[in-house]
């Protein structure tokens, strides 16, 4: 039987922000991936765990270790081509179920979704939560918005960008 925390509750936070992207969900959807996010996040590192396409796919793992989060598994959870995409990232504080929708909006453009919910596992977790408000989470979805839509419009990663 598991040792449990005696005392402790968990935490839990859902953040949502909406995103306007000048392409259509075919031309988005392969750039939510561990390996094209090469292609538009400067910063973006991740260890390839297990991918059949050498892409996101179903059951897709891989590891991040970003500075002053650690190492993070992540495991394509959903993934419906051009609609939706979704990933469960842990470690031992944390665990995040991201869902990234994206919805045609007919004119060119995507309108997409992205949804954070966060579970502490400990108190390490929970305190990962304090002050992590939905502005706080637009701002850095906001950052991304702005990668995307200039590799979108150029085919180019924007550098120096963040």
């Amino acid at each position: 039987m598991a040792e449990q925390d005696v005392g402790f509750t968990a935490q839990r936070r859902t953040l949502i922000a909406a995103q306007h992207l000048l392409a259509p969900p075919d031309k988005v959807f392969p750039l939510l991936c561990p390996t094209r996010e090469y292609d538009w996040i400067e910063r973006w590192k991740c260890r390839m765990i297990h991918s059949e396409s050498g892409f996101a796919e179903p059951d897709c793992v891989f590891v991040t270790d970003f500075p002053n989060e650690g190492e993070d598994v992540w495991i394509v959870s959903v993934y419906r081509p051009n609609e939706e995409i979704q990933f469960v990232r842990f470690n031992g504080r944390r665990v995040i179920r991201y869902s990234i929708t994206l919805t045609d909006n007919g004119d060119g453009t995507t309108s997409a979704q992205w949804k954070q919910v966060i579970t502490g596992l400990k108190e390490e977790g929970n305190g990962l939560l304090e002050g992590l408000t939905n502005e706080v989470y637009r701002q850095r979805i906001s950052i991304l918005e702005r990668l995307l839509n200039h590799y979108l419009t150029t085919g180019e990663m924007l550098r120096g960008g963040v």
